[in-house]
């Protein structure tokens, strides 16, 4: 098995109502099929699927789904888009958890919830540059010569 997350899909009520939380953001929306919506990143792509669908696909009720205990992370560049991104965040509905703020580790960090309640963590670590192009990794893009590949 290969190192990598190709897809992300997280269960909404109503993945209209997600997508155009997303759309907010400024993000752009890929062709999909009827029934998901979906967003394609560096890499990967965000699914918005409707939460009871996806429990059925997994042979699970909706309770026995839940929302689980994880945050999706995004990093800035600077530390003053931390707080412009959950900013931007709560403008389109989302709840802020924790605002900008500084942390012991030497990053600047804050958390909001979606409308369905999946938690995102912003942050800006001044040890993980990222790319020119927004990639991540966690020891960073230091130099031009250790970009990723180019697809194409």
């Amino acid at each position: 098995m290969d190192q990598r997350i190709s897809l992300v899909t997280l269960a909404v009520g109503d993945p209209e109502r997600a997508a155009a939380f997303y759309e907010a953001l400024g993000w752009t929306r890929a062709d999909s099929e009827p029934g998901i919506r979906v967003f394609d990143l560096l890499g990967q792509s965000l699914a918005l699927y409707p939460r009871a669908d996806l429990a059925r696909d997994m042979g699970l009720t909706e309770a026995e789904l839940g929302t689980g205990g994880m945050t999706l992370g995004y990093n800035t560049r600077t530390k003053p888009e931390v707080a412009q991104v959950l900013g931007r965040a709560e403008a389109a509905g989302a709840r802020v958890l924790k605002p900008a703020h500084d942390v012991f580790w030497g990053g600047h960090i804050g958390y909001f919830a979606d409308p369905d309640g999946h938690v995102w963590e912003v942050a800006f670590n001044p040890f993980s540059p990222l790319s020119p192009d927004g990639a991540f990794r966690w020891a960073g893009y230091p130099d031009t010569d250790d970009q990723p590949p180019q697809s194409g």
